[in-house]
């Protein structure tokens, strides 16, 4: 029993020095703009592929940045694509000298958004490239802030999403899958000299992606930001991230987008960092409170007790880290944290299994021993 007592403290431990050292990483939203000593021109390139509840809002962002001499390249794949007229809308709102939208298709990988990306950076005319995400809002300290986090030993600077305006309760869930755990884990890793990509922002020096093959070694994995991590730590360098994620506003979210996106991502994590991913089944909630339970069990005390310590002891660092960082809370952010790692589990054991999904309409398939991976066109209906 003291066995399974100590296994547990050592989950719920690790949990908290997570928490902690997420705390000491991340800065708050409302700390100043970091000063940098230089600020050169930089290319910005923004793949888009279709319209969401905030394009509006995420495009025009992008074109209201502080610094001095910057470019945007939208990168549509689609001509008719209904983004394409909110993209021409929002450079007749906030018109920007160097502004351009670019279409077309360039194949070279399954990956959409990758290839969306190509003719972007082809045409990118600076040595400072940011590839983002087109749902990613800018704060107009957005390009000072990833410089700030540029190292001599830096590779790629990146940036986690940080969920925000969630708009119903699978949509706190999501908040709480992105902030409080997916940030917090990967803000941890970095400090702990793990740093892996994230591809909503990447931060690269033009050379030194084009000297390594280009954005097309990007396609080397099925993620671009698992290849660019593959490829940073190649090169003797590391992935660094900025000292606060950037937000990404949600809207609305069913249970089927919560449950699509965390599968996607989780079978994604699987088949290019598999010896990283087998051991998350340990974190979230359900293993430290099994084990607590079945020795209270064994024992004989209050299985209410053990449980309600094993939440206190979990949740209670998780509130106080989204509360100090002004990130989104509400009254039902702890039940969606408990939701949340009550899925942990069950998507982890999902991604070990084949399946499909829609991403961006091309159908992925992925084996179950990660040795497939596929993409055509989809068809009307995709497996999450």
């Amino acid at each position: 029993m003291l066995y399974i007592i100590a296994v547990a403290g050592t989950l719920l431990a690790a949990n908290t020095l997570s928490l902690m050292i997420a705390g000491w990483r991340i800065r708050s939203r409302q700390d100043e703009t970091p000063s940098v000593p230089a600020r050169p021109p930089v290319s910005i390139v923004v793949p888009l592929c279709g319209v969401e509840q905030f394009s509006r809002e995420t495009l025009e962002s992008a074109l209201s940045l502080d610094w001095p001499d910057y470019e945007i390249i939208f990168c549509v794949a689609d001509k008719t694509d209904p983004v394409v007229c909110l993209a021409e809308e929002a450079l007749r709102k906030k018109p920007l000298t160097k502004a351009m939208i670019s279409v077309g298709d360039d194949r070279i990988s399954a990956n959409p958004k990758l290839n969306n990306c190509v003719k972007g950076w082809n045409a990118a005319s600076h040595g400072w490239v940011v590839l983002a995400d087109s749902n990613v809002l800018m704060p107009t300290d957005y390009l000072a802030r990833l410089m700030a986090a540029w190292r001599p030993d830096s590779g790629l600077v990146c940036s986690t999403p940080l969920g925000s305006r969630p708009n119903g309760f699978w949509a706190e869930v999501e908040c709480a899958f992105l902030n409080t755990h997916q940030a917090r884990w990967q803000y941890a890793g970095e400090a702990l000299g793990f740093g892996f990509a994230q591809g909503k922002s990447m931060l690269w020096r033009k050379k030194t992606l084009d000297s390594h093959g280009g954005i097309q070694a990007l396609a080397a994995e099925i993620a671009e930001d698992a290849a660019a991590t593959k490829l940073v730590n190649t090169m003797g360098l590391k992935v660094h991230l900025v000292a606060g994620p950037f937000e990404q506003p949600l809207g609305r979210r069913t249970f089927r987008d919560v449950w699509a996106r965390q599968c996607r991502w989780a079978r994604l994590r699987r088949v290019t960092f598999p010896h990283f991913f087998a051991p998350e089944i340990l974190l979230g909630v359900v293993p430290p409170l099994f084990l607590c339970m079945s020795a209270a069990l064994i024992s004989g005390t209050s299985l209410f007790v053990a449980a309600l310590a094993v939440l206190c002891a979990a949740y209670a660092p998780e509130l106080i880290l989204a509360a100090r960082k002004n990130w989104y809370m509400s009254p039902l952010s702890l039940v969606a944290m408990v939701t949340r790692d009550a899925l942990l589990p069950i998507i982890w054991m999902r991604s070990w299994m084949a399946g499909s999904f829609d991403w961006r309409g091309n159908r992925m398939v992925i084996g179950s021993q990660g040795s497939r991976l596929e993409a055509g066109v989809a068809g009307p209906i995709a497996s999450p």
